[in-house]
């Protein structure tokens, strides 16, 4: 056998010992699997059928006893039976694209967004993700901090904790209040460079309740944070 049959042989038996292994490793399709579901994770909050430029995007029909299985979500999430967990699934009925775990999920990401781009003066961030009443604030303090020379330095180090505290419809409009526990470095500098609050070795517990609303009528998919309150 000369050297160019033997090459060929030898990546003719490597090609099928790699797909061998790539089979046992993956399974077998037998046509009965479910479609893989997509994630947009920066898309925080966003309804899971909105593509990356917000357009939102036509979803399969859900399969029967979807809606138990966030029921499940709810109780999973609240103590069942509680007022709480009692909103949570009047939420679930009249929004078919409200899941619990994974609007939770959502509210971490956008929790640390906004965080992160009020420290650093992200207006056009924090215009996605806020209502007016809450964007008008948070930029009344940017500006302030603007005008005085502060410079804010944060690292968002992460979330220990985060549950639901309460859930409502107001006519069309869906609310839902979330307490979420971080941990955050945090140092703030003056026009000159000196320190005047924070820390920037210190790593801090922030405690946060925060509201998020969506009209369930709106095409809009998207939640915006509505009211803030740290707690002591």
């Amino acid at each position: 056998m000369g050297s160019n049959d033997f090459i060929t042989l030898f990546f003719l038996v490597a090609a099928v010992l790699i797909f061998l292994q790539l089979r046992s490793v993956l399974g077998r399709r037998t046509g009965n699997e479910k479609p893989p579901e997509t994630y947009a994770p920066r898309e925080a909050l966003k309804n899971p059928g909105a593509t990356d430029d917000g357009k939102v995007v036509t979803l399969p029909r859900r399969e029967a006893g979807e809606e138990d299985q966030r029921f499940a979500e709810a109780d999973a999430l609240s103590k069942p039976g509680s007022e709480l967990n009692e909103s949570l699934k009047s939420l679930i009925k009249a929004d078919s694209s409200f899941q619990p775990k994974e609007f939770l999920n959502g509210a971490k990401m956008a929790y640390e967004m906004i965080v992160m781009a009020f420290a650093d003066g992200d207006r056009k961030t924090l215009k996605g993700l806020l209502s007016k009443e809450v964007f008008d604030g948070f930029d009344a303090a940017i500006r302030e901090r603007e005008a005085r020379g502060e410079v804010v330095k944060s690292t968002f180090v992460g979330i220990d904790k985060s549950a639901f505290t309460h859930a409502a419809l107001k006519q069309s409009e869906a609310q839902v209040t979330v307490r979420i526990v971080s941990q955050l470095i945090s140092a703030t500098f003056d026009k000159d460079g000196k320190l005047i609050d924070g820390d920037q070795e210190t790593v801090a517990e922030v405690t946060d309740i925060w509201t998020f609303a969506r009209d369930v009528r709106s095409k809009d998919p998207n939640w915006k944070l509505i009211a803030t309150e740290s707690e002591q």
